[in-house]
């Protein structure tokens, strides 16, 4: 679909520039061909060409980062996905590459611990570059390890974080890294982030996957999962959906 829409955007360039001394105002006028049309869902439903990763019901979608074949064992309970300390990071069983991902999560309301120790998990897309999750309301830790960084690479825009307990959402538009055949970088990947509606991330470009010591570098991959983590701490995840893009 994105290599009909490019090819018919470039003919329709090149006929434009050829008559547009012309004056008339239909040769700016693009008719084809026509976006597919979907129901764009709610603020609790997905939209109708989403993939869903987690709909409340279930973890089907989701195996153990550690053997990639494991059921996993976190809890699901009410329609929540919570961390049990302990059993590991979760990943997707599928994988993607460019996407729209929509995730809702929430810290627990009983303070425990402060800085990287309250309320603590992450997003890694592509299973290496993390978007932190992190109870930042009135806490105070490393700029860029607060909730809505690049972990340990870029610092948000801003703290949108709600308070403890209440459910947050981040929107995030993610291109995938490209490589040539003989493993270089070809472009990095870059992250748009809306957290709880304010942009945090505005195609900000990752440096590579994420370190916890020593800077980010690339190494050669393909599509990967989105993977969840545990952290030790009982955060929550609900209404996880994705798009290709």
């Amino acid at each position: 679909m994105k290599k009909q829409f490019f090819l018919a955007s470039i003919a329709f360039i090149g006929s434009f520039s050829a008559c547009v001394a012309q004056g008339d105002p239909k040769l700016s006028e693009q008719w084809k061909p026509v976006p597919p049309v979907i129901n764009s869902g709610s603020t609790t439903q997905a939209p109708s060409d989403a993939i869903i990763l987690f709909d409340g019901k279930n973890s089907s979608e989701w195996v153990s980062a550690k053997d990639g074949t494991s059921p996993a064992a976190w809890t699901v309970e009410n329609g929540i996905l919570t961390v049990k300390a302990g059993t590991g990071d979760i990943k997707t069983k599928q994988s993607f590459e460019d996407f729209q991902l929509h995730v809702e999560w929430r810290t627990p309301a009983k303070v425990e611990g402060d800085g990287q120790g309250r309320g603590n998990s992450g997003i890694f897309l592509m299973e290496q570059y993390e978007l932190q999750v992190l109870d930042s309301y009135g806490s105070t830790t490393y700029s860029n390890g607060q909730a809505g960084s690049i972990y340990k690479q870029t610092m948000p825009l801003v703290n949108a974080c709600k308070g403890p307990g209440e459910w947050q959402t981040y929107d995030i538009i993610f291109t995938a890294p490209r490589f040539h055949d003989n493993g270089m970088l070809k472009s990095p990947a870059r992250i748009t982030v809306l957290h709880n509606n304010v942009l945090v991330q505005n195609n900000t470009t990752i440096a590579g996957a994420t370190e916890y010591i020593g800077l980010a570098t690339y190494k050669k991959h393909g599509p990967l999962g989105i993977k969840l983590q545990d952290h030790g701490n009982p955060v929550s995840f609900r209404n996880i959906w994705l798009r290709k893009l």
